[in-house]
């Protein structure tokens, strides 16, 4: 008797890659699917680009070329700490991390699914804020390849971040101050405007923030110059370190 097809498909997990690769793909539709979590990526940043590149609150700046750097930061923020943060807590408070630690996903392979999602949903909002830079009036210039390496930078400091905050709070603490972090940030990072507008007491402390260096740092990329900017991108890999490195020693699976 032919044995063949027995056990078909043949028992054992899947290839590495085609784990990591499914995980990705379902945290991608998960985050698509949710409303909130659309609001807070998607729709916040679209109305910061729209409002601020038609009301005349900018002076004479052409307000768009500014904008848009800062807006996909808040873009790159809002995916990489307060997403994160939020839905990380309440994955740990119900036990999905904990389950799927088990499987043969394993941490390791969770945490690549995760962030694979994460830069997907980040492509969908650079693209689409770009399109509607677009047409307010925004063209393409500068280095993209400096942007890209700026926002993955930023993306790993921020996720860092947003790990620990996932980390150190009970879930409904996590989405009432990822939230919060967010709002602050937006006004004093130098998203909508230049950080030398603030306080003078407030301009030194928001030059070391993870925001500042990014927009500041997308916005010397994205000029027409096309410039890196080695201090934003070292502040960005410091926080990038200190993130992951508490992170790592604080974080709880279960």
């Amino acid at each position: 008797m032919d044995g063949r097809g027995t056990f078909a498909p043949a028992p054992g997990p899947a290839p590495a890659l085609r784990r990591v690769m499914a995980q990705a793909a379902m945290e991608l539709r998960l985050q698509l699917r949710n409303g909130e979590q659309l609001l807070l990526t998607l729709a916040i940043p679209i109305l910061v680009l729209v409002v601020f590149s038609i009301a005349p609150v900018l002076g004479e700046r052409n307000r768009v070329d500014f904008l848009l750097p800062g807006v996909i930061g808040l873009a790159v923020m809002s995916t990489a700490f307060t997403g994160q943060a939020i839905a990380t807590g309440f994955d740990r408070r119900y036990g999905v991390l904990k389950r799927l630690g088990a499987t043969p996903l394993g941490r390791s392979g969770l945490i690549l699914g995760k962030t694979t999602a994460m830069l997907g949903v980040e492509a969908i909002q650079v693209l689409v804020l770009g399109l509607v830079a677009w047409g307010l009036g925004w063209r393409p210039h500068g280095s993209v390849p400096t942007a890209l390496l700026l926002i993955l930078v930023g993306t790993a400091a921020f996720s860092g971040l947003g790990l620990l905050l996932a980390g150190l709070l009970r879930a409904e603490a996590t989405l009432g101050a990822a939230n919060l972090v967010y709002l602050i940030l937006l006004v004093v990072g130098g998203v909508v405007f230049p950080v030398s507008d603030l306080p003078s007491g407030l301009q030194r402390p928001a030059e070391l923030l993870p925001i500042t260096a990014l927009t500041e740092g997308l916005r010397a990329a994205l000029g027409e110059g096309g410039g890196l900017q080695l201090r934003d991108l070292a502040e960005l890999a410091a926080w990038a370190i200190l993130g992951a490195g508490l992170a790592s020693a604080t974080f709880h699976w279960e």
